[in-house]
């Protein structure tokens, strides 16, 4: 661990909070406020009060098996608090809430039932004995859900209402169409890991045959989905809330997702003809577009 790392950690973490605060003034402007605070802003604050609690006794026992679940648990909990505090809440706001928290709960799920079965996360092991560098990962995830959720949020609490209309349906579709890819393609790496007959192979069955990245595909589609369906009450500033679907895009195909797993694959099977052969004829994201 060296001492420029420390450095860039100690620098990244106030960037971060101050893009949270950027993103909250933004989003409650034209929102609901409780007790004169703005209702978003709240929700804001608190996504980012929950990671810092629940990295103390992570920090202490040098664990990261309750990050993920966290950051499920944060997007329930915030989205609940905001439906319960926003006045007339109307049948827009009730079906974003609803389709946030179910994917939440799945997700969060899964994640939590994958590293339980694995005992750790590898992507801790460098940055877990540094405080700042944890706590910095912990301060982002509270970006990360603010940033994820922000389209959803915001129309929540807007103080515009409009009844459900073609872009709900329209949202709704791309929504369950994301989300079934998603579980689809979750569901199905997850059986061909249990076999042992498939021990040291990579998957290019199922929808995995059509997308290197088929999971991620659907994450995207769904949260185009949400923002489809927040469209006709957001004003002014709140369109701040189209940060959401690429924030989600850029995270995954730039950041940690695909540049990620395609680096690790690349050291597992990088010079095998039929991983070669995989690479060459599937699309790293989008299905028939290579």
């Amino acid at each position: 661990m060296t001492k420029e790392s420390e450095r860039k950690a100690a620098i990244v973490l106030p960037v971060v909070v101050l893009v949270g605060a950027l993103v909250a003034v933004a989003g409650s402007q034209g929102g609901a406020a409780v007790g004169g605070w703005p209702l978003f802003g709240l929700g804001v604050a608190a996504a980012f009060l929950i990671q810092w609690l629940a990295f103390i006794p992570a920090f202490k026992a040098q664990t990261e098996r309750f990050y993920d679940f966290t950051g499920a648990l944060t997007y329930i909990s915030i989205t609940l608090f905001l439906v319960l505090l926003s006045p007339d809440m109307d049948a827009r706001g009730w079906l974003l809430a609803a389709m946030v928290m179910v994917w939440a709960l799945r997700l969060g799920t899964f994640l939590f039932r994958r590293v339980t079965k694995h005992g750790k996360d590898d992507r801790f092991d460098e940055i877990k004995p540094s405080f700042v560098r944890f706590l910095n990962t912990w301060t982002v995830q509270g970006l990360w859900v603010v940033l994820t959720a922000a389209a959803a949020w915001i129309a929540i609490t807007s103080a515009t209402r409009v009844a459900l209309d073609w872009w709900a349906l329209a949202g709704v579709v791309v929504w369950a169409v994301g989300f079934g890819i998603e579980v689809v393609a979750d569901n199905q790496k997850s059986r061909f890991k249990a076999d042992p007959a498939n021990e040291g192979r990579f998957i290019s069955t199922g929808l995995w045959a059509k997308s290197r990245h088929p999971n991620y595909f659907g994450e995207i589609v769904l949260w185009i989905g949400v923002l489809l369906i927040a469209v006709p009450v957001l004003e002014g500033w709140q369109w701040v809330a189209l940060i959401s679907p690429v924030f989600v895009a850029l995270l995954l195909t730039k950041a940690s997702g695909i540049p990620m797993l395609e680096k690790k694959a690349e050291r597992k099977w990088g010079g095998q003809a039929d991983y070669e052969a995989y690479k060459r004829n599937t699309p790293v994201l989008i299905p028939g577009l290579k």
